[in-house]
């Protein structure tokens, strides 16, 4: 069975609202687009590396796989994220039509939890989620929902030390009741902006 494997920058308080960079998502007038830049250093990068550096399959949500698609088909195989991302097969889960521009794109609509299940039955290298809150409150509220479960194998959260006050948080449900193993980051310390 393939594993299914979540990646998510997440503040202390919850927020996974824009990681990357101004503009990313300012829905909800969420100012702080790109809170983790500034977190990141080699050890981090290390971790993603390691985390990246091998064949892999995508699972996003709508919104994260719009901001994706808007940026990686953009930068070339010399950027070797880039060439991770956009080799990869992404599953968008989405209710409404899905661009297929972007090459390996499958949509996945209606029995959402079934489907993933079905796709760690299937062949293939491992399943990562970025990012994607909505699609990560739908897996753990589906843990049970089908035989093999649609859980994650594990969230490798990069928990950094801001504290935003604002945006959106996705994860409603409390990590310590999740069950999935987590290999979180911390950084200090803590910083809120606006103050």
């Amino acid at each position: 069975m393939r594993k299914l494997i979540v990646l998510s920058f997440i503040t202390l308080d919850g927020v996974m609202q824009a990681p990357g960079g101004p503009g990313e998502d300012d829905s909800g007038g969420f100012k702080y687009g790109g809170w983790s830049v500034g977190y990141f250093d080699d050890f981090l990068g290390n971790v993603m590396t390691e985390q990246m550096g091998h064949p892999l399959d995508l699972l996003l949500g709508r919104k994260t796989y719009d901001i994706f698609a808007a940026y990686w088909p953009r930068l070339g195989d010399d950027d070797p994220a880039a060439r991770v991302i956009n080799r990869a097969r992404k599953y968008v889960v989405s209710h409404r039509p899905v661009n297929l521009d972007w090459k390996t794109t499958v949509p996945i609509s209606g029995d959402v939890a079934g489907k993933i299940s079905q796709l760690k039955k299937d062949d293939g290298p491992e399943i990562q989620v970025h990012g994607s809150g909505n699609l990560i409150q739908t897996l753990l509220k589906n843990d049970r929902s089908t035989s093999s479960g649609s859980r994650p194998s594990r969230l490798p959260l990069a928990q950094e030390s801001a504290y935003l006050r604002r945006g959106r948080c996705r994860l409603d449900s409390p990590l310590h009741k999740v069950g999935s193993r987590q290999a979180g980051l911390s950084r200090v310390p803590t910083h809120a902006p606006g103050r």
